[in-house]
């Protein structure tokens, strides 16, 4: 069974004789450990989920790290902008890190440790988490939650730009690599022979001369589209019967390679079957039915009207800040909606979480619903600082509040700078929910501690 917390010394180093940086930056880490100590629900909670790490030995061996040593990692982590790797390293060589994450006198936890634990904490917890973390911030007068602004961005997901070709050889390598795992298991289980050189090849020409303005290399293309597609289509086939005749062998490696192989069946399916249609049956298919990579099947395809990146690949995060900068509320969505059908939950969330809806609530003109719900919001909210026409600019409390909306841009910026808001490293769309969860607790921590510095 794991600790939840052991009493410890409190930071044991001295900060005489050092740069006045070096002073502030082990000043904002005191005043974090601080607001951490101030709130021993945001241990409580994270600690439920970290048990399942440790359900203790017959012994009844305990863990070695008690999860406030794990949390405050993370945190180390996630501040500093550090892989696992690097973070542990950084704080096993560092005696005022060892301070704040309470392990002086332990030993360096191992990096793929803190990787695992950080997949142990739900979503959901860090959902609620910043959710105490603001009502901390009002409490102590920090934040005002009365006038807030709201915007949306996109993060990434980790996968290579999709085409039709290059999700057909995605599909192909992935299938061959894991049949070949099994007949290498029982050679009898799959007794087909692979020619995966001949495949590359048709990949390769298709990537290398679909852009050519030739007639007639643009036929050679189409000829080596439709044999691509045949020949994943067949090898899709083989993996369907392979998994489906040994997901339940008595040979567990076997088993485990179906259970594997199984798990991209549903995408590779799909890649093939929308490749068809688009590639030989000429026929426009919408976004939705697509899939966008075999490995991050959740993907979406977003249009946000940018000129230098027109389209993107991940989710939509919608964020509410205060003027103190601090996130108020967040939310990860699976699947896109429109920015004006945020505007009434972003309402009813804030007086779900504050007890009161906000007086200022500044977005841009996306968020402005039609007419007769803007009515309805705007007896909601005293001032709904969303801009319906061009003309409402000549407005001086609008433009004033537009103004102060713009703020959020560069509190976005600094979250896809500091925090790697840029693109998500974790796979699934839980990762997804995790990654925007702990960057935006990480964020708050920082602002509720240059307040109460400052």
């Amino acid at each position: 069974m794991r600790k939840k917390r052991e009493p410890v010394l409190m930071f044991e180093s001295n900060d005489e004789g050092l740069p006045k940086v070096v002073r502030d930056y082990r000043a904002r880490y005191r005043t974090i450990s601080q607001v951490l100590d101030k709130n021993p629900e945001i241990l409580d909670l994270v600690d439920r989920d970290l048990r399942k790490l440790s359900q203790g030995d017959r012994k009844g061996r305990k863990g070695d790290f008690t999860s406030e040593n794990i949390l405050r990692a993370l945190i180390v982590q996630d501040v500093e902008g550090l892989p696992f790797r690097e973070a542990v390293i950084r704080i096993g060589g560092d005696g005022f890190l060892q301070d704040f994450v309470r392990t002086r006198k332990k030993a360096v936890m191992d990096y793929s440790f803190l990787d695992k634990s950080s997949l142990a904490i739900r979503p959901e917890t860090w959902k609620r988490v910043n959710e105490l973390l603001g009502r901390y911030g009002v409490k102590q007068g920090i934040i005002n939650p009365k006038v807030i602004r709201t915007d949306t961005t996109v993060m990434e997901a980790n996968i290579h730009y999709p085409t039709d070709a290059s999700l057909l050889w995605d599909t192909w390598r992935v299938a061959e690599r894991l049949l070949v795992r099994a007949r290498n298991i029982v050679e009898e289980s799959v007794p087909h022979r692979f020619h995966t050189r001949k495949i590359k090849k048709l990949y390769l020409f298709i990537t290398r001369y679909s852009s050519s303005p030739s007639a007639k290399r643009q036929g050679k293309v189409q000829e080596s589209f439709r044999a691509l597609i045949e020949r994943v289509e067949w090898i899709v086939a083989i993996a369907a019967d392979f998994c489906e005749a040994f997901g339940s062998a008595n040979q567990i490696e076997l088993a485990a390679t179906a259970l594997e192989l199984r798990s991209f069946l549903p995408s590779m399916q799909k890649v093939v079957a929308v490749a068809r249609r688009v590639q030989i049956v000429r026929e426009t298919v919408p976004a939705s039915e697509k899939v966008f990579s075999i490995f991050e099947p959740h993907t979406e395809l977003i249009k946000r009207g940018k000129r230098n990146k027109p389209v993107e690949f991940g989710h939509k995060v919608l964020l509410c800040e205060t003027a103190e900068k601090f996130i108020t509320d967040y939310e990860v969505y699976e699947h896109q909606e429109a920015d004006c059908n945020l505007t009434e939950p972003v309402i009813h969330r804030h007086e779900k979480l504050f007890g009161e809806r906000p007086v200022v609530l500044a977005a841009d003109k996306g968020f402005c619903p039609q007419k007769n719900k803007f009515e309805e919001l705007a007896k909601l909210v005293k001032n709904l600082a969303i801009p319906q026409r061009m003309q409402d600019f000549m407005d001086k409390l609008l433009a004033q509040n537009q103004a102060f909306r713009a703020g959020i841009e560069g509190t976005i910026s600094g979250l896809k700078r500091a925090f790697r808001w840029f693109r998500c490293f974790f796979r699934g769309f839980k990762g997804f929910a995790r990654n925007v969860g702990m960057g935006v607790f990480c964020h708050n921590l920082i602002v509720l501690a240059e307040h109460e510095c400052g």
